[in-house]
C-alpha cells in the first residue's frame, strides 16, 4: 500500500508492505522500520506510540498534536471512474486493522458511495464505500476480525 502524506506541513509518502513501513519525506529524509498495531498503539521498531484522532486532520501521538493528511495518489488519476466502476469490484483493506462493523449483506443492492464495512486502524475508523451501484456478491469480512493490508473485504458486481 502506498499513500501520500502531509505531516506538520511536510509532504512525503508512506509505503506499507506486511509489517514493514517506509516513510520518505520530499526533502529526502527516509525512515524504514518494522511495525504493528495493537490496542490503539503503534509499535515501531520496539517503541510504542499511543495514537488517537483529534479534530479535523489532527492526530494525537504520545500526547503531541500533529496535523496529518493521508491520501491515495490513485485517487488523483485523470479519467478515474469512467472504467473503474465496471464489472466486479473488490473492496480491500487499505492498511492492517480490525473490522468494527459490516454494513451490508450478500445479495443486497447498494448505491455508489454507500458504506459497506468499517475498519479501525490506528484508532481511526475508516468506512469502505462502494465504488459503484450494484449487488453485494460476497462479504468476506467478519466483525472483530483482524485484516491485513490488501485483504478483500467485500465484492460488488
Amino acid at each position: 500500500m502506498k499513500r501520500q502524506v502531509t505531516v506538520k506541513g511536510r509532504a512525503g509518502r508512506i509505503e506499507i508492505q506486511g509489517s514493514r513501513l517506509r516513510y520518505v519525506r520530499d526533502d529526502g529524509v527516509e525512515v524504514e522500520r518494522e511495525f504493528s498495531i495493537r490496542d490503539g498503539s503503534v509499535l515501531l521498531n520496539g517503541r510504542s506510540y499511543r495514537v488517537s484522532l483529534g479534530t479535523g486532520k489532527d492526530v494525537w501521538v504520545n500526547g503531541r498534536l500533529l496535523s496529518m493528511e493521508v491520501f491515495d495518489p490513485r485517487d488523483l488519476r485523470p479519467g478515474q471512474g469512467t472504467s473503474s466502476g465496471q464489472g466486479r469490484q473488490e473492496i480491500v483493506a487499505s492498511m492492517p486493522g480490525k473490522v468494527i462493523r459490516i454494513l451490508v449483506a450478500a445479495g443486497e443492492m447498494v448505491k455508489e458511495g454507500q458504506g459497506l464495512v468499517v475498519v479501525e486502524a490506528m484508532k481511526m475508523q475508516n468506512e469502505m464505500k462502494s465504488p459503484k451501484s450494484g449487488r453485494i456478491v460476497e462479504v468476506r469480512a467478519r466483525p472483530d476480525a483482524t485484516v491485513g493490508a490488501g485483504e478483500i473485504l467485500v465484492v460488488v458486481e
